[in-house]
């Protein structure tokens, strides 16, 4: 049986400025896939394979795989051992692969999968619900106070942006937690397996980037109640006083205490206002 030490021998080590943390524990990786369930005609998108460690669990599935990874001296060895099992090795930035075309050329939605670099968490998310509509679902390994914040609801602290934006574009929750001691190097910080069910839409006649603008202003000034932080939404003219009339939501409350229906309703009733 080969040992983690082994493992770690056999590759070139991590690097920090790709934010590198390989999982060593079979077991997690086992219960990772078991999370995933990956069917024979699913299309997997894994985000920085890294050593194969989820790799190859998923490839005995005989889903098709499209491996992308950053770091050119763990490609070949990807291709040598995945692309034979319908696996597709591409070296590049997930954040600048069109999803779109990926899943336009498989004919269907993709599942998106990783143990991402905590610093790149928000991008990633972000990229994933520019292009929802070409992904079903996604199933990622994360920092935990960020997976908290972004499964959390209204009126906790931990709930901002992305608790509004995930809500907004698909379903999440937490799976499970996982120790430091499952890496190598080991992280300072407990992670979380974070899973997103994408939506298949968003809310009629919403203005999505008003609608962004408003949480990003709201929660930019999250100490102000709405009538004050409104005031700060960006590439917007101040608000017109008629905004403030008849809305639907309280102006008084802070942004912490607004759903995700309360957000919609709000950037409804300003857009009416301004136009």
């Amino acid at each position: 049986m080969t040992s983690a030490r082994d493992v770690t021998a056999a590759f070139p080590r991590p690097k920090q400025s790709l934010g590198q943390n390989f999982l060593v524990d079979g077991n997690i990786a086992r219960k990772i896939v078991r999370t995933v369930a990956p069917a024979h005609d699913d299309v997997v998108v894994e985000i920085g394979p890294g050593r194969g460690a989820i790799t190859g669990l998923l490839a005995e599935s005989g889903c098709r795989l499209v491996l992308v990874e950053i770091d050119g001296r763990l490609t070949g060895e990807l291709k040598e051992r995945f692309q034979p099992s319908r696996a597709e090795v591409i070296h590049g930035d997930f954040l600048e692969l069109s999803l779109a075309e990926l899943a336009s050329r498989f004919g269907r939605k993709l599942r998106v999968v990783g143990n991402i670099p905590y610093h790149l968490t928000s991008p990633i998310l972000f990229k994933m619900f520019e292009e929802y509509l070409s992904v079903s679902d996604c199933t990622l390994m994360v920092q935990k106070e960020v997976a908290l914040r972004v499964v959390s609801k209204p009126g906790v602290k931990e709930y901002g942006i992305p608790s509004v934006m995930t809500a907004l574009h698909g379903e999440p929750d937490i799976a499970f937690d996982i120790s430091p001691n499952c890496f190598f190097p080991k992280p300072k910080v407990t992670s979380s397996i974070l899973r997103i069910r994408m939506k298949d839409g968003l809310p009629g006649d919403l203005d999505l980037p008003l609608f962004c603008a408003v949480v990003r202003a709201t929660f930019g000034k999250r100490r102000k109640t709405l009538r004050n932080s409104l005031q700060y939404i960006e590439d917007r003219e101040i608000i017109p006083e008629r905004a403030f009339r008849d809305c639907p939501v309280s102006l008084d409350l802070r942004p912490e205490r607004l759903s995700l229906d309360d957000f919609i309703m709000l950037t409804r009733h300003l857009d009416r206002s301004i136009r």
